[in-house]
């Protein structure tokens, strides 16, 4: 998946990618691809989440909206990651906010002409 994201990513636009202190996080493979495309990580302070309420929060809001804790390990992996990826477009493109003027991120910046 970061793959497929950082490969669309154009010119030389290297944004931050936000995450949480989980292990899929610090596995080798994951570092690599960093590595590889040239992302910075951004990675809230090791018992505060505060430092990227960013990204827990939308973490935070895909594990317990999507699937209630304690039914991830009742789905395959393909399963968990339909879910994933399902959240992620409900959240990039109809989940509007009051602070984006009642849009959603998508139609945000296309209002502002940050994205086709």
């Amino acid at each position: 998946m970061l793959e497929k994201a950082a490969s669309t990513l154009p010119g030389n636009a290297r944004p931050p990618v936000h995450s949480d202190r989980g292990c899929h996080c610090r596995w080798p493979g994951w570092l690599g691809l960093m590595e590889r495309f040239g992302l910075t990580r951004s990675m809230s302070a090791k018992g505060c989440s505060p430092d990227n309420a960013a990204a827990e929060g939308f973490f935070g809001g895909m594990k317990t909206e999507a699937v209630h804790p304690e039914k991830w390990e009742e789905h395959t992996r393909n399963e968990v990651l339909a879910l994933v990826d399902e959240c992620i477009r409900w959240h990039d493109r109809e989940r509007i906010k009051q602070s984006l003027g009642w849009m959603s991120p998508v139609q945000y910046r296309q209002s502002q002409g940050m994205a086709a």
